[in-house]
């Protein structure tokens, strides 16, 4: 009978374990978002460029998107940073990019606020960021869906 029980609290304690330390994919698309606009934050296009699904990466040229990424939010808008925020995410099923372009079976849906303090006064941006898993690593996608 102790056997029973010792059996049933290990149990029990590896099942909390889990639920307390294990992250949905909803947190780990949210989380991947962060660390895309963290770099972001700190003018590391390079990385944030790295991030990018497939798709993005064909839109964007690397040594192009670090070079008019810095210019046109760092340069054109005089500011050296932003703070960001990020909303709730929301899974959607067959999401594509663009209008007739082959769908994506799961992406997650997280809105991001960037905040910019610079020569032109404060204003926000607001952009809705797509996240998807591939070879288990998260990668970043934008809508450009007209």
């Amino acid at each position: 009978m102790r056997q029973i029980v010792l059996i049933l609290v290990v149990v029990f304690a590896g099942a909390a374990l889990f639920l307390l330390f294990h992250k949905s994919a909803e947190d780990e698309a949210a989380d991947a978002v962060a660390a895309f606009y963290a770099y972001e934050q700190e003018s590391d296009f390079s990385d944030s460029w790295e991030m990018f699904h497939p798709l993005m990466k064909e839109k964007f040229d690397k040594i192009d998107y670090i070079q008019d990424r810095s210019h046109v939010f760092m340069d054109h808008f005089g500011v050296t940073t932003f703070t960001y925020t990020i909303g709730e995410t929301t899974e959607m099923k067959e999401w594509s990019i663009e209008n007739n372009a082959e769908p994506i079976e799961v992406v997650y849906q997280v809105p991001v606020t960037q905040t910019f303090k610079g020569e032109y006064g404060n204003f926000s941006l607001m952009q809705n960021v797509y996240v998807t898993e591939i070879d288990d690593e998260w990668k970043i996608l934008w809508d450009y869906k007209k």
